[in-house]
């Protein structure tokens, strides 16, 4: 099987990396050459620290790579039974791929969107073949996470949701089909888990440092703010702004000027160096 996958950032590469690893050709695309480089630098390192921990072989190793062709154009995907998106989120940005998209690819091939929270109807709108539109929703890290979300659209055919099925549980992965609706089904569950933290935090009942010790202690591996500053809070804001936003501002899901303020500072997380926490070598 041959994948495509747009946008090299952590997800895309992830993607990648999962669908390389069950032996499908994968064309990475981004635009930006610098991030090609950065996620072919990240999966040697990965699967350095694989080989070394025993979980696959020098041979396997190479495999793998010699799966990904890294490219920095569109039409390099004309070839693909499916094709990935995981760009930024927003709307007409991911409306404008899938316009281009669908003119390079075969009729056969199926279209789908990484979105955490956008509407895949609105997505699949943009397309003359919207029914072969759908959403596979990976989880950060992509290569460890079990859960995928898959999201038919209203246009959605049932032959491309059964195939996505196919294609993702022969990865490896646990399947959940979700309604088209914000936040699907895990990020709507995971606003309030985020934005009661916060609210923690600027009431002054706790430290931030307290609050995620507190829920790991109880279970959880992550407390909420190491859990954002992951994400990015590029990625997290913005999920938690649409789904306000696409559920008519109902106050349970409002965004924080606090997560908001660290966006504008360019404090995205682990990504930048810098979030809720400090990731600088010498913090």
């Amino acid at each position: 099987m041959i994948v495509g996958v747009i946008g090299q950032g952590t997800m895309g590469a992830g993607i990648a990396q999962v669908a390389a690893q069950n032996n499908c050709k994968i064309f990475a695309m981004d635009a930006n050459e610098n991030m090609l480089q950065q996620a072919k630098n990240n999966l040697q390192k990965t699967l350095s620290k694989l080989v070394e921990k025993q979980k696959i072989t020098d041979v396997q190793k190479l495999e793998i790579e010699n799966n990904i062709t890294y490219v920095n154009n569109i039409e390099a995907l004309a070839t693909c039974d499916i094709v990935i998106e995981a760009i930024v989120e927003n709307i007409e940005v991911k409306k404008k791929v899938f316009t281009q998209l669908e003119n390079c690819v075969s009729e056969h091939c199926i279209l789908a969107s990484n979105t955490s929270s956008l509407s895949i109807t609105s997505i699949a709108a943009s397309c003359t073949n919207s029914a072969r539109v759908i959403g596979i929703h990976f989880f950060n890290p992509a290569p460890l996470m079990a859960l995928v979300e898959i999201i038919p659209a209203i246009q959605t055919a049932e032959t491309t949701t059964n195939k996505a099925l196919q294609i993702i549980n022969g990865w490896g992965k646990i399947t959940v089909i979700a309604k088209d609706t914000p936040g699907f089904i895990v990020n709507r569950i995971a606003r309030p888990f985020y934005s009661e933290a916060i609210r923690i935090l600027d009431e002054g009942v706790a430290a931030k440092e307290i609050i995620d010790m507190a829920m790991c202690n109880v279970g959880f591996k992550m407390g909420p703010f190491a859990l954002m500053d992951m994400i990015g809070h590029d990625v997290n804001y913005v999920v938690t702004e649409t789904v306000w936003k696409e559920m008519f501002y109902d106050p349970r899901y409002k965004p924080s000027h606090t997560q908001k303020r660290l966006l504008e500072a360019g404090w995205l997380g682990k990504k930048s160096g810098r979030g809720f926490y400090n990731y600088a070598a010498d913090a």
